[in-house]
């Protein structure tokens, strides 16, 4: 393309930034709303747990009535979707401010609450009779994703409710500094590093290397901190931190461009918040050094994934060369995207660079068709997130709690911007 039509066309780009800035209350009541909670609504449901009211979301929906459907092994509902719901609803109450998204918010986190064992850490999964499911690898009390998520949530509700209910919001930072002794445990391993299929990586993160599961745990840390600054915390961030920094390839013109990897010589895009999680803790630590590493894969690393139609996964090898590293496409989910897109508005509302609200919106365009199917993945009439494209023209039209959750988050951060969302939806009218 000619480098001065480039130009003008990012000069175009940000004029029409600032021009939505300025009117942005009018065009807000101007752009259709994207987020529905409908399906998310019909997903949840309040029953009594151990005699208290609590909020869940049923995990599966299928095609074609989406009627709930339980798991046979796993149960009914999870901590995890609990989690990540509740950082809808509260987001959703911050954007709207509706009040009944706020109550289901704190009949989740009372989920979530109730689901924490003696030692601190989480069950995940409840079972028809709403009896704790206390053994299998995906549900026992350990410390993986599901706590990761359940800090995450925990946070959001310790910055939500300290000054509507600070009496609710203590049980949720005390909650929290129950998983501390973990950390502490974890963290012996700090600063030493082994070496796994020729790579070098951190010893100290969830699972060893597992930096996409840390991600999500300082996401957590990261609300923890912006309600009470703890020493303590900000150390557990901060170590962390550095071992996600630790798994970075590349630079900017060296393949593959930044990339945070997601454990041991693996990137995958399912729970690759790597990026946005470094950018709120560079806040909220004031370093900018955490900055860095995050601008380096949104600016370099997120427009190769784009560019080769989202692979789901990168398994590298040494010596770390594009023609010697398997890409792997299927399944695509919302879960993929979801991380991706946070991080570029991040990126953008922190640097105000427009090329970062483009990255955003080529990112959620994916929902919108911009994907090997051409098929839309979120229905706004419904509300539904559709659970997966599992070949080219194939897609998975089943609408379980994560791929509805990880939608709308990509929905509530377009609809909090007027200029984002005006500039999606323009580019909406474009080839795919």
């Amino acid at each position: 393309m000619n480098r001065k039509l480039i130009h003008w066309s990012w000069l175009a780009l940000l004029l029409l930034l600032a021009l939505a800035g300025c009117y942005a209350d009018r065009e807000q009541d101007r752009l259709p709303v994207l987020t529905n909670l409908a399906h998310l609504n019909h997903l949840f449901e309040e029953i009594t747990l151990q005699g208290e009211p609590v909020g869940i979301v049923h995990i599966y929906s299928e095609a074609p009535d989406y009627q709930w459907v339980a798991d046979a092994d796993e149960g009914i509902a999870c901590v995890d979707d609990a989690a990540r719901a509740a950082v809808v609803y509260l987001r959703h109450f911050e954007v709207f401010r509706v009040p009944e998204s706020l109550r289901r918010a704190r009949l989740l986190l009372r989920f979530i609450l109730r689901m924490q064992a003696t030692n601190g850490l989480f069950y995940n999964f409840i079972w028809a009779d709403y009896s704790i499911h206390k053994d299998g690898p995906t549900t026992h009390n350990r410390l993986s994703w599901w706590t990761a998520r359940a800090v995450w949530a925990l946070g959001r509700g310790m910055e939500a409710f300290r000054h509507r209910d600070a009496a609710f919001a203590g049980q949720l930072q005390t909650s929290i500094e129950r998983i501390f002794p973990h950390l502490d445990t974890l963290l012996q391993h700090y600063p030493q590093m082994q070496v796994v299929n020729g790579f070098e990586v951190p010893t100290w993160l969830l699972h060893g290397s597992a930096a996409d599961a840390t991600s999500e745990l300082l996401l957590g840390l990261s609300a923890y901190l912006r309600v009470n600054d703890s020493q303590r915390a900000r150390a557990y961030a901060a170590h962390l931190a550095h071992g996600i920094r630790m798994m970075q390839l590349g630079d900017a013109d060296t393949f593959p461009y930044g990339a945070l990897l997601s454990w041991q010589h693996i990137w995958h895009a399912w729970g690759n918040s790597q990026a946005w999680a470094l950018l709120q803790l560079s806040d909220v630590l004031e370093n900018s050094g955490l900055l860095e590493p995050a601008l380096l894969e949104i600016h370099h690393f997120y427009p190769y994934v784009v560019e080769k139609g989202f692979p789901r996964e990168l398994v590298f090898s040494q010596p770390v060369r594009e023609d010697n590293t398997e890409l792997r496409y299927y399944e695509q989910i919302a879960y993929n995207i979801r991380p991706m897109f946070m991080a570029a508005v991040a990126a953008y509302r922190r640097t105000q660079n427009a090329e970062l609200a483009r990255m955003a919106v080529d990112v959620a365009r994916w929902f919108w068709g911009r994907n090997p199917a051409k098929a839309r993945m979120y229905d706004p009439e419904t509300g539904r997130g559709f659970d997966g494209i599992i070949g080219k023209k194939r897609i998975n039209t089943n609408a379980g709690a994560e791929s509805t959750i990880e939608a709308l988050m990509v929905m509530l951060e377009l609809d909090a911007d007027a200029g984002l969302k005006q500039i999606f939806l323009q580019q909406l009218d474009k080839p795919n």
